[in-house]
């Protein structure tokens, strides 16, 4: 058995030459590469272990091994947390409500700014544009609408005990009211005032009601225009949410989620436009052009609500048409059942085919649920989140399935 010679070092291991003075130990030479073989030295991978299946950490107790005082004090601990945590949000729901619809305006005026920008404007001039763009239109709209409104509105609630005494002409709705005498209640509400007062809650309550209002379109213009700027930062920090070897997939999830949310905003825009056109055409042509514009922005409002709102919307107009003439309201009847399938079979469809694919019977149960749970606002936003679910179950859970 051979030794190997006393200055040489085993084999993988850096050695630096040493000098060995007679009046003191070894010490390292000042060579020229020795914090080069001193920086290697140190930083090389620490040694696997020499049983790798082995752990010295506790072995694991199981939940019954546990002390039950120790299991309940966990638990209620738990509890509360969660019970604090759903309160919290509860609480809260109205102003994340609004951060949720803000952020869904966002990205349906989106493709307008991203427009402008690809076009060589800086993204944050984009924003402003569009902004100063949207805000001009409300407010040309509301210049020219608003004193109409007042005055048609005035001019309705005034002339209203005599249209439903006209309603009496009538065989029909005669003979019904002799019996039941509803004309009469109506008007003797509309001409008592009593539901003005009613409407709100008195003075009082139509005070707050006019500052939650304000205060609701103030926050949710602050947080679109903000989300609007910051839109690209806030799309990468919900990517990076995701693992890296499966980012490249989340990103592209997201992405078709946020289409889809924008498109729908989108469309719901485009559908309420039409809807307030065709009726201030409509009401001009039979007659009932005095209350055209103020019925126009009625029209456009419940537009925006999925399935109920067009239904409610055609209800008023004939109920309006009817106090001319029960020949104009029933025409009017017509016309917009006729248009509201039109609308709900071909003008929607071709409009959210590219953007909301789910089927008909999700749009009306996520409307519904979502006006339950959170008003007119949840129905607006509940069928692009059953949109984006419905994305995740197509391309996530039910590829997870077939895997299996």
């Amino acid at each position: 058995m051979t030794v190997p010679p006393a200055d040489t070092a085993p084999e993988g291991v850096d050695s630096a030459p040493v000098s060995t003075p007679s009046d003191g130990p070894p010490t390292v030479e000042a060579g020229s590469r020795g914090w080069l073989r001193r920086w290697r030295r140190i930083t090389q991978p620490t040694p696997p272990d020499l049983n790798p299946g082995t752990s010295d950490d506790a072995a694991s107790v199981s939940l019954l091994e546990r002390n039950p005082f120790q299991i309940g004090f966990f638990g209620t601990i738990g509890a509360m947390a969660a019970v604090a945590l759903v309160s919290t949000i509860s609480s809260l729901g109205s102003i994340l409500l609004l951060v949720v619809f803000a952020f869904a305006l966002a990205l349906g005026l989106n493709p307008a700014v991203s427009w402008l920008h690809n076009r060589g404007l800086r993204r944050g001039l984009a924003v402003v544009v569009v902004a100063l763009v949207a805000l001009i239109l409300l407010g040309l709209a509301m210049w020219a609408l608003v004193p109409v409104i007042i005055q048609q509105v005035e001019l309705l609630v005034t002339q209203s005990p005599i249209f439903l005494e006209n309603l009496r002409q009538n065989p029909q709705i005669a003979a019904f009211d002799a019996q039941y005498k509803i004309i009469d209640k109506a008007v003797e509400f509309i001409s008592s005032g009593s539901w003005i007062s009613g409407l709100f809650g008195g003075l009082l309550g139509a005070g707050q009601a006019v500052a939650t209002g304000t205060f609701n379109v103030i926050i949710t213009i602050v947080l679109t225009l903000y989300f609007l700027i910051t839109l690209p930062s806030i799309k990468d920090v919900i990517y990076q949410l995701a693992p890296a070897s499966r980012r490249p997939r989340g990103r592209y999830l997201a992405n078709e989620m946020f289409k889809r949310v924008g498109g729908y905003v989108s469309g719901l825009f485009t559908v309420m436009l039409l809807w307030m056109t065709i009726t201030v055409v409509f009401l001009n042509i039979v007659g009932i052009g005095e209350y055209a514009v103020a019925l126009m922005v009625v029209v456009g409002l419940l537009a925006l609500i999925p399935v109920v709102g067009t239904t409610t919307a055609t209800i008023i107009l004939s109920i309006v048409a009817f106090t001319f003439s029960p020949t104009t309201g029933f025409i009017t009847l017509g016309f917009f059942l006729v248009y509201q399938q039109i609308d709900a079979y071909f003008i929607g469809p071709k409009i959210f085919a590219r953007s909301v694919q789910i089927p008909a019977v999700l749009v009306m149960l996520a409307a519904i649920a979502g006006g339950m749970l959170a008003g007119i606002l949840g129905a607006i936003l509940a069928i692009p989140i059953t949109a984006a679910l419905l994305l995740l179950y197509r391309e996530v859970l039910v590829p997870h399935l077939d895997r299996r």
